[in-house]
């Protein structure tokens, strides 16, 4: 267990390297398109027609959405058909977002309001004991008033491809999360203001697969408004 926390740290500084430094090791939402659109479906554990349903809620525009699949924990505990992927992280989204636990399936949408887009970049390292190292970075547009608080959240998903572990439709299985908040105060510099960054390892679950994971991220001003969200590529 001693050699695990310097060979996270090691990843974990990999990240914050140039852009493209990583290029053969890593994923990263360089080069991948900004999505305008965040859909988040939301799966009781309990409800196994929802995840075989060929007819799953999804986006219209699917090149620009980023889509998220949460499994919440149901009724039936261990027992539930897909109790495997439910994770207590789906409680947590739907108390932020002031939603009871669905009986099937629910759905929340958020379209990037920013008119100036801001820049956001996630990156994900390789995996390591269970372990991946992640990293979110947010630039705020230019010539934004607003100084904080900005929330982000970072999930690592399960992409799971249409046809395959009893889906019709592909998914995008969130697997963990880190969320939390950036709030400028008068000690920071005046470059620190205009960049945020936070780098974790992230635990990857048992039952999941290493080499479908990616990143998304998204970042809320303090009304709640998505203004910049990303989502991760592997080479």
């Amino acid at each position: 267990m001693k050699n695990i926390a310097p060979a996270l740290t090691s990843l974990l500084l990999a990240l914050s390297s140039a852009p493209g430094a990583w290029a053969q090791a890593s994923c990263s939402s360089d080069g991948v398109p900004r999505p305008v659109v965040v859909f988040e479906r939301f799966i009781n554990a309990d409800c196994e027609a929802c995840w075989t349903d060929p007819a799953a809620p999804a986006p219209s525009a699917q090149g620009q959405a980023v889509v998220l699949d949460w499994i919440v924990p149901g009724a039936l505990g261990d027992d539930a058909p897909l109790s495997a992927a439910a994770t207590t992280d789906a409680l947590a989204r739907l108390d932020t977002l002031a939603r009871p636990v669905p009986a099937r399936t629910d759905v929340h949408i958020a379209a990037l309001e920013s008119a100036a887009p801001a820049k956001l970049r996630v990156a994900q390292g390789p995996t390591f004991n269970d372990y991946a190292g992640a990293a979110i970075t947010f630039t705020p547009a230019r010539g934004t008033r607003q100084q904080g608080p900005w929330r982000f959240h970072l999930v690592l998903v399960e992409s799971v491809p249409a046809g395959t572990d009893g889906t019709a439709a592909p998914r995008n299985v969130v697997r963990n999360m880190l969320h939390g908040a950036w709030e400028n105060t008068s000690k920071l510099s005046k470059a620190e203001h205009f960049k945020h960054q936070e780098m974790r390892p992230m635990r990857i679950p048992e039952s999941a697969k290493p080499e479908r994971l990616r990143l998304v991220g998204w970042v809320q001003d303090a009304q709640g408004r998505v203004v910049a969200a990303a989502q991760s590529r592997c080479q």
